[in-house]
């Protein structure tokens, strides 16, 4: 029960409502915040396991670009959970209080409703900077990317009638040692 004292010393006694007797958006919005938990706890242990410096997975890079992707679209989708289910009990709460024949006790936005907006703000921006950056490219992908960056790499150097003397020419290290981008 909750009670309340009033300056005369009456109580004032009720029972508590059960979850069940809620409001139904208030039932969706709690379910939207726990659904919301678990989407974040999903995408922070594939995150985890997607990093490339982590050694959980082995060395296959492309897996964990994969891995690490769907963390960010579990962190996209805990934001928007979080995003709907604020929205919406802020919602609410505003249409309550503008309403001059409302029964019930009128609420105000609060600092958890912020906190709400700005943690699902995050968590999309987060989820969108991970799938963004993430190395989800295919094998066959990565060498052809790796063969125009190669290609890119090396410039046009014309050959020239006058010699130029190098640092192997001048000093008593074979150049063989070296191969062609030990100086780049």
């Amino acid at each position: 029960m909750s009670c309340a004292v009033d300056s005369t010393g009456n109580f004032n006694c009720w029972n508590f409502q059960s979850m069940l007797a809620l409001p139904g958006y208030i039932q969706a919005c709690r379910a939207l915040m726990i659904t919301s938990i678990v989407l974040g706890t999903f995408g922070l242990a594939a995150t985890l396991v997607g990093m490339q410096c982590s050694k959980i997975g082995g060395e296959n890079y492309v897996m964990k670009g994969r891995i690490a992707g769907t963390g960010g679209v579990f962190f996209i989708l805990q934001g928007l959970c979080t995003m709907i289910a604020v929205s919406w009990y802020a919602f609410n709460i505003t249409q309550e209080f503008f309403d001059p024949l409302y029964p019930g006790t009128k609420y105000e936005i609060g600092e958890g409703l912020y906190i709400g907006w700005s943690s699902a703000t995050m968590a999309l921006c987060g989820g969108s900077c991970l799938l963004c950056s993430c190395g989800m490219r295919s094998p066959e992908e990565e060498k052809r990317q790796s063969h125009l960056q190669n290609f890119r790499s090396y410039s046009y150097q014309p050959q020239s009638r006058h010699t130029i003397q190098t640092v192997s020419a001048t000093s008593n290290v074979p150049s063989s040692q070296y191969g062609l981008s030990a100086y780049v």
